[in-house]
């Protein structure tokens, strides 16, 4: 078996180009609600990137596996992680969990649960119904 070497350039670019692409269309979607007047908007819409991020990651991650590495750490790392946002998600939830401290629980808990029901849904359509990543073989690996 051949071993891969820990680093490569090549696939570091591909994460940065990525990563972005997914920043990118985060702030399309998040940075026009900048000036809605409820605070609540920011922090269910970064909700709803996480979910829809960790979804999409499930079912990159599923349909991939390592058949196509480079184009797993370009979508699944890249991508995905330049769009969902664990730091936002964080100060979000100290904010709003300061001016309530109700809502601010249930964001942090739909936004942990949710992410990975999210996961486990994405891995599970990205596998299919025979439960296993697609069927193609791993020469065929980029």
């Amino acid at each position: 078996m051949v071993q891969r070497a820990w680093f490569s350039p090549a696939v570091l670019l591909l994460v940065i180009a990525g990563g972005a692409i997914g920043v990118a269309v985060r702030a399309v979607i998040v940075v026009p609600l900048g000036d809605v007047a409820n605070p609540l908007v920011v922090p269910v819409v970064t909700l709803a990137v996480n979910l829809l991020g960790a979804f999409t990651l499930g079912v990159i991650v599923g349909r991939l596996d390592n058949h196509h590495p480079r184009l797993r750490a370009f979508l699944g790392t890249g991508v995905m992680g330049g769009f969902t946002t664990y730091s936002a998600f964080a100060v979000q939830s100290v904010t709003v969990s300061s001016a309530s401290p109700l809502i601010g629980l249930l964001l942090i808990a739909l936004s942990l649960f949710g992410g990975v029901v999210a996961a486990v849904a994405g891995l599970g359509v990205g596998r299919g119904p025979t439960g296993r990543p697609s069927a193609e073989s791993p020469e065929s690996a980029e």
